[in-house]
């Protein structure tokens, strides 16, 4: 099963603890992670394996979503910050648009994150 993470800037530390309160559930169920290119970067120093596409503003996001298109992700974690702007505000809709068209799971906070998760 493949699981993206993408975290912005101010909610990548909230994404590493989050993923190694779940480490055990990841791995005993061989979850493949991919994720944006700077979030991958943070998660793979904390000792995650982890397929890190392009940053987010770069098209990571986009690249995601057509993995979410094609029917190779499964879910997608996207811890957003909704207090912050994001210039690639189009491709973070174009992802989320895509999850629901799809039928892909999405959660976009914690708390919704650790009940897809723990529902593995």
């Amino acid at each position: 099963m493949e699981i993206a993470i993408i975290a912005h800037d101010g909610k990548k530390a909230e994404m590493v603890q989050f993923l190694n309160q779940h480490s055990e559930i990841l791995h005993k169920k061989g979850i493949h992670l991919i994720s944006t290119g700077t979030t991958g970067e943070k998660v793979t120093k904390a000792g995650f394996s982890v397929n890190a596409l392009m940053s987010g503003p770069l098209g990571g996001d986009a690249q995601i979503a057509a993995r979410v298109a094609e029917g190779k992700c499964h879910m997608v974690l996207f811890f957003r910050d909704p207090l912050d702007r994001h210039p690639h505000e189009p491709d973070i809709l174009m992802l989320m648009r895509l999850c629901d068209v799809h039928n892909v799971p999405l959660a976009t906070n914690p708390a919704t994150a650790d009940l897809l998760v723990k529902a593995l």
